[in-house]
C-alpha cells in the first residue's frame, strides 16, 4: 500500500518544513502549498488523502480555499489548523473533520491526521 498523501497548507516556510519532516518520519508522503491558491490547485491536479489547512494566509485564506476544494470533493479530509481559536466558530470550518489549535508539539495534530486516515480506511 502506498504512503497516504498528505497536503500542508501554511504560509511559514518554516512550519511548513517542520510539518513536512514530522510526517514524512511518520510514513506519509508529504506535499506543500503557501497558501490557499496553491492548495486549491494541488488537489484539483493530484491524488491527497488528506489536508491540513491555515486558515490566515495571503492570497486566498483558508476558508475560501476549503469552500473551493470541498466544492470539487466534497469527501476530501481537512482538518485545520491554526493558531486562532475564533475561527473555530466560522461555519466553514464545521465541514472540516477536525481543528487543532497550532503547538509546538506536533502530536495532537498528527493523532487527528492519523484518525481521520484510518476513519477513512487509508490506513
Amino acid at each position: 500500500m502506498a504512503a497516504p498523501t498528505i497536503l500542508i497548507v501554511e504560509d511559514d516556510a518554516n512550519q511548513r518544513e517542520l510539518y513536512r519532516q514530522e510526517l514524512e518520519d511518520e510514513g506519509y508522503r508529504v506535499v506543500m502549498a503557501s497558501d490557499g491558491k496553491q492548495a486549491v490547485e494541488i488537489v484539483n491536479s493530484q491524488h491527497v488523502d488528506l489536508v491540513v489547512l491555515d486558515i490566515n494566509m495571503p492570497v486566498m485564506d483558508g476558508i475560501e480555499a476549503l469552500g473551493r476544494m470541498l466544492s470539487r470533493n466534497n469527501r476530501l479530509p481537512v482538518i485545520i489548523h491554526t493558531a486562532y481559536a475564533h475561527y473555530k466558530d466560522n461555519f466553514m470550518t464545521w465541514v472540516a473533520e477536525h481543528y487543532v489549535i497550532k503547538s509546538s508539539d506536533l502530536t495532537e495534530l498528527k493523532e487527528k491526521i492519523a484518525e481521520v486516515l484510518r476513519s477513512r480506511g487509508v490506513l
